[in-house]
């Protein structure tokens, strides 16, 4: 998934740090990510270059640019360029991140996904919720201040769930309604303030699809910074010989699907396509056996 990067290790602890080089630039500007051009292995630009840049864009001109530090994988420190500024590097180009997600390496995408969850974040949380005043950067963890009021603002993770429900030798199969992602996908929705991931299961394929499951399973977890999630896998079996009736606001298909029917996209970021996976090569129901 995502997050499998090894050999090289993510490190996301907040940590004072200045940027130097051959440290990485990554910038956003319309809410898409400067990176590498389309059918290259994704890549940033790093400071030395992002310096040689300003100085040919501003002819000398006083242009001050400030930079927040991200996290660090292996020994590569990643920055965030705080100011909307729109770069023309050559080599370089602004992308959507649905595309960057279909390229390579996995832990620049990981990167990718990652930088853009503390972009939104930074971005949407310049005023303080409580009292309308300017936040500040704490500088000693990852966190935004209001000087005004005090509010401390930490960053969001929102909870959500990937259900493989199960009928024997078949899974639920669905695509999404209205969305750029068309391939095959699992039940998923948000966790709901007061209820539990067991009862989000429940609630989300009630309706979503109008059925009733029974012996929900925790399968696992994913960090999905692209939608600033943190995803939560169950496998579960159907509890009613009830039909389909699908939510076609949310959905566009809904069908039961036999193993040896699943296709095999040949992805391995998401947590959904691992599910999909390991169901049809029959290697959850061994896990299961075990237990």
């Amino acid at each position: 998934m995502i997050q499998d990067i090894n050999p090289k290790h993510f490190y996301n602890q907040f940590q004072k740090e200045t940027i130097e080089n051959p440290d990485y630039i990554i910038s956003f500007h319309n809410n898409l990510i400067f990176a590498k051009e389309a059918g290259q292995d994704v890549d940033f630009i790093c400071y030395e270059d992002f310096l040689e840049w300003q100085e040919k864009a501003y002819r000398g001109q006083e242009r001050e640019f400030h930079f927040t530090y991200l996290f660090t994988i292996e020994q590569q420190k990643y920055f965030l360029l705080k100011e909307d500024v729109e770069l023309e590097i050559p080599g370089f180009a602004y992308c959507k991140m649905f595309d960057i997600r279909r390229r390579a390496p996995k832990y620049q995408v990981m990167a990718a996904s990652t930088a853009w969850h503390l972009y939104v974040w930074y971005r949407d949380n310049r005023f303080c919720g409580r009292c309308g005043k300017e936040t500040e950067e704490d500088g000693n963890e990852r966190m935004l201040r209001c000087p005004s009021c005090g509010n401390m603002i930490f960053p969001k993770v929102a909870p959500a769930v990937i259900v493989g429900v199960t009928d024997g030798d078949r899974i639920l199969m669905t695509k999404y309604a209205n969305r750029e992602y068309k391939r095959y996908a699992l039940i998923a929705g948000f966790t709901e303030i007061g209820e539990t991931v067991e009862e989000t299961v429940r609630r989300e394929v009630l309706e979503e699809v109008g059925l009733h499951v029974k012996n929900i399973r925790y399968y696992k977890s994913q960090p999905w910074g692209f939608d600033l999630n943190l995803l939560l896998g169950f496998f579960c079996e159907l509890d009613d010989t009830a039909s389909i009736h699908m939510d076609e606001g949310e959905l566009a298909l809904a069908e039961w699907m036999k193993r040896e029917d699943i296709p095999d996209y040949g992805e391995d970021l998401s947590l959904t396509h691992e599910m999909m996976r390991v169901f049809r090569e029959g290697k959850y129901e061994r896990k299961k056996k075990r237990i």
